[in-house]
């Protein structure tokens, strides 16, 4: 599954304000900036009380992340990857349970919670990567299967213990989701809220404009200078991005990506460099970029063919090694090519 710490959205709603943490720049907008879940979070509001809302904020993410992040030895999901016998589930930790099951089955298996064992075996999570061969891929393969785990009265069944759940590719988008409703319930209406690339957009601006969401462009090094391949107008709609350009290693002359594909153990090698996918939700949003990028574009293009719901920007490379994307109908409408 795919690293979270990797930026691969750019808001140019909030970009250009970034450093100015906490500042009220005019009577009604207020802009934040923080870190958390080991990236960067911007969010823009329009608030007639011009109330600040960082305190709270920062109190939401350090209390998030005692549910949801693996780079907490004491949080839940640490908890129950190492097998203790007194975790309960909390109701975040249970609402993203649910809906990475519910992915987990509309892509037959694209996208995996349980493939924390690959991620670190080929070095994307917390050890060096390994010299794996394919026999000790399909050693370690045993281990993934979204089927071999359930959510019971609270307790999380591993059909082994050796199972281990990442939610770092659906936790930082449903992360935004709630950010967007603790300011509705606050009465704030308008906003754009951006975790570290995964954006949830609501209202139109006090001007009548819609919020403008950037789209990078792939690079081909990791520490290339970021540029945009098309800008999104959003109004009630969450974008999400994954992509495999920015975090890879290279051993033997052979590029390894991050995204590793469930089924077989091994990181993916179709053309598909980037995928921003557009939902009611952002946890929805973020889901999908990465079951995308593990399908590649043809099934990824299919599967959007019977869930309308969805929308997506695709950015691959063609036979002769060029840039090509693709955009679905009703994403299209919205998008502005640079």
């Amino acid at each position: 599954m795919k690293n979270k710490l990797i930026l691969f959205s750019l808001s140019l709603a909030i970009a250009a304000n970034f450093t100015f943490c906490g500042r009220l720049t005019t009577e009604n907008e207020v802009k934040l900036n923080g870190m958390a879940q080991g990236t960067y979070y911007a969010i823009t509001y329009f608030d007639a009380e011009n109330r600040n809302l960082q305190p709270e904020i920062d109190s939401f993410f350090r209390a998030f992340d005692r549910s949801a992040s693996v780079y907490l030895p004491e949080s839940i999901i640490s908890r129950f990857n190492n097998n203790d016998p007194g975790t309960i589930a909390d109701d975040d930790f249970t609402t993203i349970f649910k809906k990475s099951i519910e992915v987990s089955e509309a892509t037959k298996g694209a996208f995996d919670i349980t493939t924390m064992p690959l991620t670190n075996a080929w070095g994307f999570g917390f050890t060096d990567p390994m010299k794996l061969d394919s026999a000790q891929v399909d050693s370690l393969l045993q281990y993934v299967d979204y089927r071999k785990i359930s959510l019971v009265d609270g307790k999380l069944i591993k059909e082994m213990p050796e199972i281990k759940i990442d939610y770092n590719a659906i936790a930082q988008g449903y992360s935004a989701d709630l950010i967007g409703k603790m300011l509705m319930d606050r009465g704030i209406n308008i906003f754009l809220v951006d975790v570290g690339g995964e954006v949830l957009a609501k209202g139109k601006k006090p001007d009548g404009t819609l919020w403008k969401v950037g789209i990078e462009k792939p690079s081909k090094e990791a520490d290339d200078e970021r540029a945009l391949d098309a800008i999104v107008e959003l109004e009630d709609k969450a974008l999400a991005s994954s992509g495999n350009y920015r975090r890879f290693f290279v051993k033997d002359g052979k590029r390894y990506s991050h995204t590793i594909d469930p089924k077989t153990g091994f990181p993916v090698t179709h053309a598909l460099l980037s995928t921003s996918v557009m939902a009611n939700d952002c946890m929805t949003a973020d889901a999908y970029a990465t079951a995308f990028m593990v399908m590649g574009v043809e099934k990824a293009k299919e599967f959007l063919e019977s869930n309308t719901e969805l929308e997506a920007h695709f950015i691959y490379t063609n036979a002769d090694g060029q840039y090509e994307t693709w955009t679905s109908p009703g994403l299209k409408k919205l998008i502005q090519k640079k």
